[in-house]
């Protein structure tokens, strides 16, 4: 027996030994970021800048993939293929790994198969109304809703996205009627919501700052706190109204599951270098883009906690893409 037990921990002790010298020795070879969106848009930008300074720390180069398609599941395929060695890593959006997820019934599979490295961002959406309506504050949309029950409507790049949720989330806390009209993506809606035709919208600020800035559409709040909307004079929807309101996309770094603890560890530990780099916030600012940093338990927890409160709006509202 004694012997046995001896062999075991001789077992367990060479296994520590080699996860170590292994996540010492990582990387040992180019590290790639699967990225499910098309190149050019805010995610690519994040996944591009952190790409390049988290290669310059670890002497590799980190390649950024864009796997567009499908919500995000042919990037997730692609991560469930990969090998747990730290050398693939999904740089995904809330929508990846919980709103869509959620929608189809594949939570749990998901999550399964990918372990948390750590946040990266978060990106606020900005609550814009057409000009045409003459609402200038969120309370003054809630009144304008109210005097004018069942003509106010809401567009939304899809049904289920984060725009879409949320505006159902202001919907049920301000006790409103509104009609959503769903798009098939981001331009038209806004293009819309310019002439008029839709009157409200919940979207990503550099997706709307051009239409703010030369006054066809009036921004009234943010979905949470932003340093680049502080500095426009946004409130925060929070602070303006609707005391319980609030939501924001983000984006963060996930591994495959089996992926060494230590290798998670020494890759969190490079990235919390990247996100203190001041000229990488400034660059991000301006977008809308607020670097945020967590653990890996940091950004499996805050994971769960949207899990929670997203497939309560999806149950309220009845939404389903299946």
């Amino acid at each position: 027996m004694r012997t046995g037990l001896r062999f075991f921990a001789a077992v367990l002790a060479a296994l520590s030994l080699g996860t170590a010298a292994q996540a010492q020795s990582f990387p040992t070879k180019s590290i790639s970021f699967v990225v499910p969106f098309a190149a050019g848009g805010p995610a690519d930008l994040v996944a591009r800048e952190v790409a390049r300074l988290m290669g310059e720390d670890l002497g590799k180069p980190v390649v950024v993939e864009n796997q567009p398609g499908g919500s995000g599941v042919v990037a997730l395929n692609t991560m469930s293929r990969s090998s747990a060695d730290g050398h693939t890593l999904l740089f995904a959006a809330s929508g990846t790994v919980v709103i869509h997820p959620l929608l189809t019934d594949k939570f749990d599979s998901v999550t399964k198969q990918l372990v948390p490295v750590g946040l990266v961002s978060t990106s606020p959406h900005v609550l814009v109304v057409s000009s045409k309506i003459g609402v200038k504050s969120v309370q003054g949309l809630i009144d304008y809703a109210k005097a004018n029950p069942g003509k106010l409507n809401f567009g939304s790049a899809g049904t289920g996205g984060a725009a879409h949720l949320g505006m159902e989330m202001f919907k049920s806390q301000a006790n409103i009627d509104a009609v959503h009209i769903p798009y098939k993506g981001t331009s038209q809606v806004i293009a819309d919501l310019a002439s008029g035709e839709v009157q409200a919208l919940f979207s990503s600020m550099p997706s709307l700052k051009p239409l703010i800035d030369r006054g066809a559409v009036v921004a009234i709040g943010m979905s949470g706190p932003s340093a680049g909307a502080e500095k426009m004079g946004i409130p925060e929807i929070s602070k303006a109204g609707l005391a319980e309101f609030g939501y924001t996309t983000w984006y963060g770094l996930f591994a495959p599951a089996g992926t060494p603890q230590d290798i998670v560890n020494k890759l969190n530990e490079t990235l919390k270098k990247v996100l203190a780099n001041q000229a990488l916030a400034e660059k991000l600012s301006p977008q809308g883009l607020d670097v945020r940093y967590s653990t890996p338990a940091g950004l499996g927890d805050l994971v769960q906690t949207e899990a929670a409160a997203w497939s309560k709006i999806i149950k309220t509202a009845n939404i389903s893409i299946k």
